[in-house]
């Protein structure tokens, strides 16, 4: 459970990520917006799409908490790689008369000191870790292109396809990342771009797989996650409802 603050981390998330809001906040404040626009929690299944890190877990247990089980389309550095089919299958479990929620993103570490990019782990006295590390590896790769290693061609077998996907879909972004004067701030902002990217591709491509007069409920941003005890944050980027056909109904950013 939250227990604490830390002002160390709080102080680098207001600083680095201005918008950011607690996560437990951020579930009951998507509850309360969501039900003015018809949402009923007992008809409302929630899709995330995040990192399979299991300090992502936190986020999922405070929204599962109003909307039972969640249905995961994510993979490493929380992107969708679950694709047309997962969203298909979660449209198809939508309960009778209901409407989803898919909530999106890549996550990025606050640890004890306040460096972003890190986190204390839990039952690991070492010091902090890389966090997001598949993320890291990623931007890691653009530089080793940019300094003229080739491209890795497109896997053809699974033994680490998710990565190979995570480094290749962030290159178009590697002068972004190399021209920036905080690179670790900069790298999941650059992640989420793509990975709202590829989340407009799924649902625009699958939306007709909800039935009837149900909803799509979009939040996307970028998780922070904070030393074992203290409160998670998430930096809401992306708030909306779209019909199914793809048809943006309302924007709720302007509630946060």
């Amino acid at each position: 459970p939250n227990v604490y603050e830390d002002s160390n981390v709080t102080d680098a998330i207001k600083e680095h990520f201005p918008g950011a809001i607690k996560s437990s906040d951020l579930a009951k404040h998507m509850k309360a917006v969501l039900t003015k626009h018809g949402y009923a929690d007992e008809n409302t299944l929630i899709a995330t799409s995040l990192c399979c890190d299991e300090v992502n877990r936190e986020l999922e247990n405070d929204l599962t908490s109003i909307y039972n089980y969640n249905f995961s389309m994510g993979g490493l550095a929380g992107f969708a790689f679950g694709g047309v089919t997962s969203f298909g299958a979660m449209a198809h479990h939508i309960p009778d008369n209901g409407s989803c929620i898919v909530l999106y993103g890549p996550h990025v570490g606050v640890d004890d000191t306040g460096v972003v990019g890190k986190v204390n782990r839990r039952g690991r006295h070492g010091g902090s870790g890389a966090c997001c590390g598949s993320a890291a590896a990623a931007a890691g790769y653009c530089k080793l292109v940019q300094e003229g290693k080739t491209p890795i061609a497109p896997p053809t077998e699974p033994l680490d396809a998710q990565q190979t996907f995570v480094g290749n879909l962030l290159l178009p972004h590697a002068d972004r990342l190399s021209s920036s004067q905080e690179p670790d701030v900069e790298l999941p902002l650059a992640l989420f771009d793509v990975q709202d990217e590829l989340m407009n591709k799924i649902i625009s491509k699958g939306c007709g797989e909800v039935a009837g007069q149900g909803k799509i409920a979009m939040i996307g941003g970028i998780q922070i996650n904070t030393p074992a005890g203290t409160c998670e944050y998430f930096l809401p980027k992306v708030f909306e409802i779209r019909d199914n056909k793809n048809t943006k109904v309302a924007d709720l950013m302007a509630s946060f």
